[in-house]
């Protein structure tokens, strides 16, 4: 909350000030309110060319164009100096209040950018290192741009939709590895290394937290991506490196792959967007397909997705024109005629939302079931007698609360080990049933971090906590907030700018 009370000041501070420079300038002053229009205002008093208006748009790269252009903006104030520019990229909420109402600042215009004298060369270096300090300032803890990459979260989400990730809804995380390349996230472009170093770790540490809440869409970093074969053609996030010894034994991935086995920090591991179905201290259980909380069913989202059986009469044709007719439209990637796991004659899966199915148009004969998947011994918790569970009727599962204590049994430990072990760092060890927690005999723990159990929307395609488990506090990056660009062949315009529910 006062994370997100500093944020709201500072972002009204800003555009007052930017309201008070727009009167300076004979702008309208209430054009100073509008995201991205004010900036088109700023370019065209400028004369600088449209296209810087439009570059603001290109993911990454845009969020310079933007600070290049307040700085470029000031110095029409006739303000060019290092700490000018300095207070433009960081401090825009302090300084642009004194230019837009201090009698000693006045608009110059283009004539006095004419006259000064310093180089162009000068200019862009000084320009792009501001820039890239306050973009990096503002990637880190206030908002990233993030590009949905697969259809786990559909239709909630769609590929290639374009969002605004708020770091600020859970508090700004420290880095864990502060020494790294901007924009990169773990791999550099071209050479393939390592994009940071880790000559200096920070433990986790959350400024202004708040806590994540029900069925908010989340981005996190990937906890099982810790240890990884490097081949993101086979594996990468995948097939994560625990699956791979499960399925081919250790020896043989080491043999095959030991040499491109790599480890990462918290911070550089993959980001995952989910939904979060269950929080710390939740009871989480799936039954026929539907999420139960604390023993409730919850109410399933309008654009989540899951499959179907459609039972056909004899010899009745399947494709895309006849489906969509009664409403089922095929996307890339979906089988048509798709008959995996179905016993029925006549029948196929179909993979539509709550609000496609009550709107759905079925000819006589035609009848549709929810399918439910069989069980699956690659669910999570893995090595477990849990020989019943499947993705659609998984559980009971307890997720782990900050200062919640439980006793050391087998069950608990298949369930909670990795947690107690790696996330929390924990020197653990099991001799012949006795148990030592750092060196010291133990018979119940404590939890250090709350937990979460992440989901996606499109249940039956989504590979997430049902296959891979927990996901602590410390690997949460932010709440997915709002989309602003997607694109499928062409621009998706009804999508642009929508909030995300």
């Amino acid at each position: 909350m006062i994370g997100w009370l500093i944020f709201l000041v500072t972002a009204v501070l800003w555009h007052v000030g930017l309201y008070g420079m727009f009167k300076k300038a004979d702008i309208e002053g209430w054009k100073a309110f509008i995201p991205f229009y004010n900036t088109w205002c700023m370019v065209e008093k400028m004369s600088l060319g449209k296209k810087w208006f439009f570059l603001q748009f290109i993911p990454i790269v845009g969020q310079f164009v933007t600070i290049w252009i307040a700085i470029k903006f000031v110095e029409h104030f006739g303000r060019f100096g290092f700490w000018h520019h300095a207070a433009t990229a960081l401090l825009p909420f302090a300084y642009f209040p004194y230019l837009g109402f201090s009698k000693n600042e006045r608009f110059a215009g283009k004539l006095v950018v004419d006259n000064y004298k310093k180089s162009g060369a000068r200019e862009w270096i000084d320009a792009a290192f501001f820039a890239i300090v306050a973009a990096t300032i503002i990637r880190t803890f206030i908002f990233e741009a993030y590009t949905i990459p697969t259809p786990s979260m559909e239709k909630t989400l769609l590929v290639n939709d374009f969002l605004f990730v708020s770091k600020f809804s859970y508090g700004p995380r420290l880095p864990n590895t502060p020494l790294a390349m901007p924009f990169v996230h773990h791999t550099m472009p071209v050479t393939g290394g390592k994009s940071y170093l880790e000559w200096i770790k920070i433990p986790y540490k959350r400024w202004f937290a708040t806590p994540v809440k029900r069925n908010d869409v989340v981005v996190f970093n990937f906890p099982v991506n810790d240890t990884l074969i490097n081949d993101e053609v086979n594996f990468g996030s995948r097939v994560t490196y625990y699956q791979a010894i499960r399925e081919l034994g250790y020896e043989t991935v080491m043999q095959n792959y030991g040499d491109i086995i790599i480890t990462r920090p918290v911070d550089k591991r993959e980001n995952f967007i989910k939904r979060c179905v269950a929080i710390a201290g939740d009871t989480l259980q799936v039954i026929n397909g539907i999420v139960h909380i604390n023993g409730k069913p919850q109410t399933l989202f309008p654009h989540s997705e899951r499959y179907y059986i459609l039972q056909m009469p004899p010899n009745a044709e399947v494709d895309a024109e006849s489906l969509e007719q009664m409403g089922i439209k095929i996307h890339g990637g979906e089988e048509i005629g798709d008959t995996r796991g179905i016993d029925l004659p006549n029948s196929v899966l179909v993979n539509i939302t709550n609000e496609e199915k009550a709107k759905l148009k079925l000819p006589a004969g035609y009848k549709l079931s929810p399918f439910i998947m069989k069980p699956d011994n690659q669910l999570f918790p893995h090595y477990s007698n849990e020989s019943t569970w499947s993705a659609d009727n998984y559980g009971p599962l307890w997720i782990p609360k900050k200062g919640s204590t439980i006793a050391l049994t087998n069950e608990n430990l298949i369930r909670y080990q990795r947690c107690i072990e790696v996330y929390e760092g924990n020197k653990f060890e099991n001799i012949n049933g006795q148990i030592t927690i750092n060196g010291l005999p133990a018979s119940n723990y404590t939890f250090k971090m709350n937990y979460f159990w992440m989901m996606g929307d499109n249940r039956h395609n989504s590979l997430d906590s049902r296959y891979w488990g927990l996901v602590p506090e410390d690997h949460i990056v932010g709440k997915a907030s709002m989309i602003w660009f997607s694109w499928e062949g062409g621009p998706r315009w009804k999508r642009f700018f929508n909030m995300i529910k």
